[in-house]
C-alpha cells in the first residue's frame, strides 16, 4: 500500500539534501585550503625576503632580485632566514667563520655560528655580509649541524652570488654580496653551531 508524501516532506527532504551537500563542499574546501593556509603562514613570501636583504645590505640592485627571484623557483618560500656576517681567508683552500641570527616565520629564534673549509678562493682575507634563506626547517635546533654544499649550484649575476647547501631536506641558500666573494664559498660545507669555535672540522 503507498502512502501518498505531503508536498511538506517532500521539501523537507530537498532541504536536508541540500544541506548535506553544502557540508560536503565545505568539508571538502576546508582540506583543500587549510594546508595552503598553514604553509603561507609559516614562510615568507618573495616581497617580504627582498625588503629584509635590501634593508640587511644597505642598498637594492637588480643582481639581488634576480638571485631571490631564482631562489623562490628553485626551493619555493622559506620558513626563514639567517642575517649574519662572515670572514674568510684562504690560499688556494679556505677556511669560513660566520655568525647571525636565525629567524624562522613561526616565531622561533636563535644565535647561530658557523665554520668550514672551502676550495677555490684566491690568496686573500674577506669580510662580507651573508643573508641565509633557510627552508625545510621547523625546529630552530635543527640548523646545529653540519650542512654540505651542492656541487655546482653557484648563481653568480651583477656581484651577488648564491650557492645551496643540504642536510637531508633541509636547504640553506646564503647570498653574498660584493666582489669580495669567491667561487669557492660552493665547495666544501658548514657546520652550524650554537657557539662559536675555531675548528672548522
Amino acid at each position: 500500500m503507498r502512502y501518498p508524501v505531503s508536498p511538506a516532506s517532500a521539501h523537507g527532504s530537498r532541504r536536508l539534501v541540500q544541506a548535506f551537500l553544502l557540508v560536503l563542499l565545505a568539508a571538502f574546501w576546508l582540506l583543500q585550503t587549510t594546508p595552503a593556509r598553514a604553509a603561507e603562514d609559516n614562510t615568507y613570501d618573495q616581497d617580504s625576503i627582498l625588503k629584509e636583504a635590501e634593508a640587511f645590505f644597505g642598498e637594492t640592485t637588480e643582481g639581488l632580485a634576480k638571485v631571490i627571484e631564482k631562489a623562490f623557483k628553485e626551493q619555493g618560500r622559506p620558513v626563514g632566514y639567517i642575517k649574519g656576517e662572515e670572514l674568510s681567508a684562504a690560499i688556494t683552500v679556505g677556511l669560513s667563520y660566520g655568525k647571525g641570527d636565525l629567524q624562522l616565520k613561526n616565531g622561533q629564534s636563535a644565535k647561530v655560528f658557523w665554520q668550514g673549509p672551502s676550495v677555490g678562493f684566491d690568496l686573500g682575507l674577506n669580510a662580507s655580509k651573508v643573508f641565509v634563506l633557510v627552508y625545510n626547517l621547523t625546529d630552530k635546533n635543527a640548523i646545529y649541524q653540519r650542512f654540505p654544499g651542492v656541487d655546482g649550484s653557484l648563481y653568480w649575476v651583477a656581484g651577488v652570488g648564491m650557492n645551496y647547501q643540504q642536510r637531508q631536506n633541509i636547504v640553506l641558500a646564503p647570498i653574498r654580496l660584493g666582489v669580495g666573494w669567491r667561487a669557492g664559498a660552493s665547495v666544501g660545507y658548514m657546520h652550524y653551531t650554537r657557539e662559536r669555535t675555531y675548528n672548522p672540522f
